[in-house]
């Protein structure tokens, strides 16, 4: 059974009060190696996360690692809203490259807050993590917690994304049409999983299938992870799904902060054998936990 290993009792990214733009919260990033560097482009807010307090606006931060703990990160945002439909900013990013190709894709919700259901999923693309360009709205519908697989299926691109409250993928031969919207994996009653789940990180190679971690929500509104095996040849069809979560909030950081007992990845780099697993905690900070490659393996019972 995997259990993810926490690598910091602390979190490894806080919020700077001195930078307006990241002086409530730090959390929910994409995480991805290139040239033997650690990358993570984080969700950044100017106020708490919640419009209760306000009307924040949240925008996107880069971070860089040789050890995939510690990092430094740039002043300024590397991502920010544009436009009415990015007008309360960008949230959540997913990063892949798709077939090993050197093009960076980025899904993100464009969260406008012009009316409820007012968030996009979007996209955008980078040759070097830094300097993006917009490709705009990919499904115009209220939707969130997408990525790219990172793979054609079929000879098509395929994205996760999440019609309330399960998991599904849709295909294209142009990164602009979505058809054959299937879905893969659905909640769970009476259970971790039990109100809604949505995926993590883009899923990755092992020698069974493609792993996914992904979150559920229960009916006390707690986050926690979870992983599934896809089929190696079709990734809509699930071969095994672990019952007991893989991470969950304990420590006081993860338990207490704009969003209460919350742990929620947007991804995770292999490097070595070895899962960093970045995962934003209570919408206010950054962890991170790691398990083996080889543990994500399918038990026979569960």
């Amino acid at each position: 059974m995997v259990q993810l290993e926490r690598l910091s009792g602390q979190p490894i990214l806080r919020p700077l009060p001195e930078h307006g733009w990241e002086r409530s919260a730090v959390f929910n990033c994409a995480a991805i190696r290139a040239d033997g560097v650690f990358h993570l482009i984080y969700r950044a807010c100017d106020l708490p996360s919640h419009d209760r307090f306000g009307e924040y606006v949240s925008s996107m931060g880069h971070a860089v690692s040789l050890d995939g703990v510690s990092f430094v990160r740039h002043d300024r945002p590397v991502f920010a809203g544009e436009g009415e439909q990015e007008r309360r900013g960008v949230e959540d990013p997913r990063i892949v490259q798709v077939n090993g190709e050197a093009e960076f894709y980025m899904m993100y919700t464009a969260y406008g807050a012009r009316f409820d259901g007012d968030h996009r999923i979007s996209m955008a693309s980078s040759k070097d993590l830094v300097n993006w360009s917009r490709h705009g709205v990919a499904l115009d519908e209220p939707n969130k917690d997408a990525s790219l697989f990172p793979a054609k299926i079929g000879g098509r691109y395929a994205m996760f994304h999440r019609r309330w409250p399960h998991i599904w993928m849709a295909f294209s031969d142009d990164l602009v049409n979505w058809t054959d919207h299937t879905i893969v994996m659905r909640t769970v009653p009476n259970s971790w999983e039990s109100e809604r789940i949505g995926i993590a990180g883009p899923p990755f190679r092992t020698a069974d299938g493609w792993a996914l971690i992904y979150h559920g929500v229960d009916a006390s509104n707690a986050y926690r992870l979870g992983w599934a095996l896809l089929d190696p040849a079709d990734p809509t069809k699930v071969i095994y799904r672990q019952s007991e979560p893989i991470l969950q909030p304990e420590l006081e950081w993860e338990r207490v902060g704009w969003v209460p007992n919350v742990v929620f990845s947007c991804g995770q780099v292999v490097s070595d054998g070895i899962v960093y697993v970045y995962y934003g905690a209570a919408d206010t900070s950054i962890g991170v936990a790691a398990a083996g490659l080889a543990d994500f393996v399918p038990r026979s019972v569960e």
